[in-house]
This record gives structure tokens, sequence and C-alpha cells, in this order.
């Protein structure tokens, strides 16, 4: 955990979300994401199929994902899960429960060629939505690592990579999802993330808590957030990286004004390189009075990174 906290803290440093009832909601369309060539994995494979081509629709063009979700093992097809079974039964398990006897399994380095056979899918608000496969075969541990012996509904994964084709229904029972080449995994506990935000001078953790973890779970509550299009990738990016959207978030509520909307723009600075305003408005609640705030990224590659701290922000 100390390792996945200092890479929270390290890098701290079209779709248009608009006000309803309760806060952000509805959306609305706003151009894709960028694309890149395409990359095909440099390692094995998720289940018993053969690397697909990670071109979707053979156009040759991969867009770039930033995915926030729970990645989760599976057996792609009987021989796999008996296999399994064997490996289980060299294992010492006594007093274990099914899932630390799962984690134990796949952590040995004997039992390294199960992880490469097993699918493994990010699935996000519940839904399978990527199967993973490691660009580099040497990150199959953060595959494992993904995997705890005691999960918890607080469990966070983070996935960075590029998206590919429709997975063919052979290569994980049946399953037909796109099939993502990942750079890197973040895992992590939601109350860790939130502690490893720096918190406010003028703030007490009483009131930093509950605003960071309402902003973090409005975020997270953007609808079809797949990670796959410029404003959805670059408002994960800021939940997991930029920790002033948190300590604004606490500061305003503190002068009794209410996390209103959230809104993604194609920045005016946007020429050769493809950059974007995150707006956040804030309404008093006696006044209705609103101010906005925004930050600016770069989303061009692959790695989202901030241009412009957190500054007021006025219409044009």
């Amino acid at each position: 955990m100390n390792e996945q906290t200092e890479s929270i803290e390290q890098s701290m440093d079209s779709r248009q979300v608009k006000k309803n009832d309760g806060g952000i909601a509805s959306v609305s369309t706003y151009p894709e994401a960028r694309t890149t060539s395409t990359i095909a994995p440099q390692g094995g494979t998720c289940g018993c199929a053969g690397a697909a081509s990670l071109s979707p629709n053979g156009t040759g063009m991969v867009p770039y994902v930033y995915a926030i979700g729970r990645v989760e093992a599976r057996f792609p097809n009987l021989a796999v899960e008996k296999e399994f079974a064997q490996a289980t039964g060299r294992t010492e398990t006594v007093g274990k429960t099914d899932q630390q006897t799962f984690h134990t399994v796949l952590s040995k380095r004997e039992n390294r060629y199960l992880v490469r056979q097993l699918c493994w899918v990010l699935s996000i608000q519940g839904l399978e939505t990527y199967l993973l496969q490691p660009r580099d075969p040497a990150d199959i541990d953060l595959l494992v690592e993904a995997i705890r012996p005691a999960p918890s509904p607080n469990d966070i994964d983070v996935v960075i990579g590029l998206r590919g084709p429709i997975s063919p229904p052979e290569m994980c029972n049946g399953l037909m999802i796109p099939i993502v080449a990942f750079d890197q995994i973040y895992s992590f506990n939601r109350d860790a993330l939130i502690k490893a935000i720096p918190k406010p001078e003028k703030t007490t953790a009483a009131q930093f808590g509950p605003a960071a973890e309402e902003l973090f779970n409005r975020i997270m509550q953007l609808t079809d957030n797949a990670g796959a299009t410029d404003e959805h990738r670059v408002l994960n990016y800021l939940a997991m990286r930029y920790p002033a959207i948190y300590a604004k978030a606490a500061e305003e509520f503190g002068r009794d004004f209410s996390l209103t909307g959230v809104e993604v723009r194609p920045s005016p600075l946007s020429s050769t390189r493809n950059i974007v305003d995150v707006i956040f408005a804030y309404t008093n609640r006696n006044t209705d009075f609103t101010e906005k705030f925004f930050v600016r990224c770069d989303v061009t590659e692959e790695f989202p990174f901030l241009v412009a701290k957190m500054s007021p922000y006025f219409d044009r």
C-alpha cells in the first residue's frame, strides 16, 4: 500500500455534466478521445485464445483508456478450472477462506502459468467492461496484486492502457467485451486514497473527510464512465491524482456552497495538443449565487497531465 500511496501522491501535483435535483446527472455528447496507432500486446493473453489485434473495426486506431473499476479473475473454460483445482490441492490452504485460497494459489511462482491462462475482467459500476491483457509480460504481477485476499466494497483498481476490439467468445467462456492492453494498474482502497490527500490548513479532518468522499462519489457516478473518452479519462485522472479538487470542495462546503455541476469543455488553447477544461460549479445554498473553478489538463496521449492548476472560471 505504501508504494501505491506514493504513486498517488507523486502524481497529484462531447460529454457535459449538468445540474439536476441531485447534483451531477445528465450528459450530452462531445468529440471522442483521440487515438493512436495500433500497439499489440507483447505478452500472454487472457484465457486460452491467442492475442487479438488491438485495432477495433480494422481501422488501425486505438482509443486510450483511463478507467476506474474492479479487477476480477475468471476461468475461461473447464480445463483451466480443473487445473486450478489440482494446483489448489498441492497448496497449504488449511484455515483459509475461498478468496484467501484463490489469492495464495495465484501468488505462488510455480502457478504463474495459471495467471496467464485466466480471464482478467475489469468491471465498472458492476458491469463487465473490459478484458485485460498486459502489454509487457512482466506486468502480469499487477493483475495478481489486484486480487485481494480479503476484498472490500471500497477496493479500487485504476487501469491505464489502449482499447482494442471485442473479444471472441472462445476467449473468456462466451464473454464478448472490448480488450484493453494495459500499461499500468493501480490497486488500492478508497479510504487509503482519501487519507493520502493532503488536508488544507484551514480545514479540519472532520470537515475534509466527508467533503472529499462526497466529491469522489459524485465523479464515480458520472453516467457511462468507461474511461474511454476525453472527458471521462480526465475526470478519472483528476479524481485519482489531483488533490486540489477535494480541497476546493471542502472549502466551498464550509462557505455553505453545494457542488451543482461538473463540465468538461475543449480548451480554447487546443491546437496541436488536445487540451480540455474541467469546470466545477458551486452554488450558494441561500442566495443561489454560483461560483465556478476550473482545471486545465492535456489528454493528448495515454497519460493525462495537468496544464493549469485550480483557478476561478468566468463564462465568456
